[in-house]
């Protein structure tokens, strides 16, 4: 641990009064737009749908019970690498052998939150009819700029960096080696916590292999690869203009959604049912309570922009770091309803593949869709590595 880390501090956030009556002023002066005649989705958020969320965003969700429901989980602050970082640090419940230290990052647009359902279901497993001997200690960090974390106030971080931190996070909390899991964004992160730590990551698993970048793959590719890069560019070109304002000009979208909680939830609405496993009907996959608690972290925090600028900052990432192939042990986890899944034979060119599993059920956001699915699978993919993990 160096001078600029420092020990962890419990944290447990409280909203003013001031603060949503603001929030609820804004919401219910919002200055809504017009849209054509049966639009829905088909040209990004349903209006409709959003002014029935707003309202019950100003008149009838109660933050502090959702305060207070994510005060549960066992969170602190630390500075790591000078930055004020936030995380869930739970610790095993009655353990009944050697316990893994897992790291899980998460994605965007989202923040702990992801993981906040798979928590208990990890820590407490004979709690929740598993093998006690599966219990994990789970540290669940916001990503720089997203959540509670602090953003950089110069460049924004990339996900080559962010490894780093989580690294050094993990010497904060006692954590030499360590098992490491993500999505979207968190899965990035993951794969160059193996690549840039692999002596001390026994294993990582990840929900993704995150998006190729068309035209670059190497001339070998499988029939199922060229057939996966071509829905890629597909794809991007369908559904991508989020993502190509995030690398390109994230300041001028991130003013409107700072400053407007509709135009915020419009933004990220839109990518939680895009996304997930729902059907088209979003609250299949998620409550009200449990989008608005997604949307209100990212209110509260002001870190939509933040959140954006690592996207640009991955955006320059060298193509020789993407190139990287990861020895470390590899799982994955591609869920049915997920966007753009890689083919195998992808996995076994990128990643040391040991374990590849296809869940019927959930999409992008599978820890907090399908929770008993995901903590299941990270529960079975980590079991060879426990002993590696406590130094046997």
């Amino acid at each position: 641990m160096t001078d600029a880390d420092s020990s962890p501090e419990p944290f447990s956030p409280r909203a003013t009064p001031a603060e949503l009556d603001d929030l609820r002023a804004r919401l219910r002066a919002t200055r809504w737009p017009d849209a054509p005649q049966d639009a829905g989705w088909s040209l990004g958020t349903d209006v409709g749908y959003l002014r029935e969320l707003v309202a019950h965003w100003a008149d009838g969700f109660d933050w502090p019970a959702q305060e207070r429901a994510l005060a549960r989980l066992p969170r602190y602050r630390a500075r790591v690498g000078g930055l004020g970082i936030h995380f869930v640090h739970a610790r095993a419940v009655a353990p009944a052998g050697p316990v893994l230290p897992l790291v899980l990052s998460h994605g965007w647009p989202d923040s702990f939150w992801r993981y906040s359902k798979v928590v208990p279901l990890l820590t407490d497993t004979g709690a929740h009819g598993a093998d006690p001997a599966d219990a994990f200690d789970v540290v669940v960090p916001d990503l720089p700029g997203f959540g509670y974390s602090e953003a950089p106030a110069g460049a924004p971080l990339d996900s080559v960096a962010v490894a780093g931190l989580w690294a050094r996070l993990m010497d904060v909390l006692g954590h030499r080696r360590f098992g490491a899991a993500g999505g979207d964004l968190g899965s990035h992160v993951s794969r160059y916590l193996a690549l840039d730590h692999p002596e001390r990551v026994v294993a990582v698993h990840r929900t993704d292999a995150g998006l190729p970048v068309p035209g670059t793959g190497p001339d070998d590719l499988t029939p199922e690869e060229r057939a996966w890069f071509a829905d890629v560019a597909a794809w991007g070109a369908r559904e991508g203009a989020y993502g190509a304002v995030a690398r390109t000009k994230p300041q001028s979208a991130a003013v409107g959604l700072t400053d407007s909680p509709a135009g915020l939830a419009a933004w990220l609405v839109e990518k939680l049912r895009a996304w997930s496993d729902c059907g088209g009907v979003l609250e299949r996959s998620f409550t009200r309570d449990e989008i608005l608690t997604n949307l209100t972290v990212y209110w509260l925090t002001g870190t939509i922009a933040s959140s954006m600028r690592m996207y640009h900052a991955n955006a320059a990432i060298p193509t020789e770091q993407l190139a990287r192939r990861v020895e470390v042990p590899s799982g994955f986890a591609l869920f049915a309803g997920d966007v753009l899944r890689p083919p195998r034979a992808w996995l076994e060119r990128t990643t040391n593949l040991v374990h590849l599993s296809e869940p019927a059920r959930g999409g992008h956001f599978a820890p907090f869709e399908e929770p008993e699915l995901y903590a299941q699978e990270l529960r079975t993919f980590f079991r060879p590595y426990r002993e590696a993990a406590s130094g046997r």
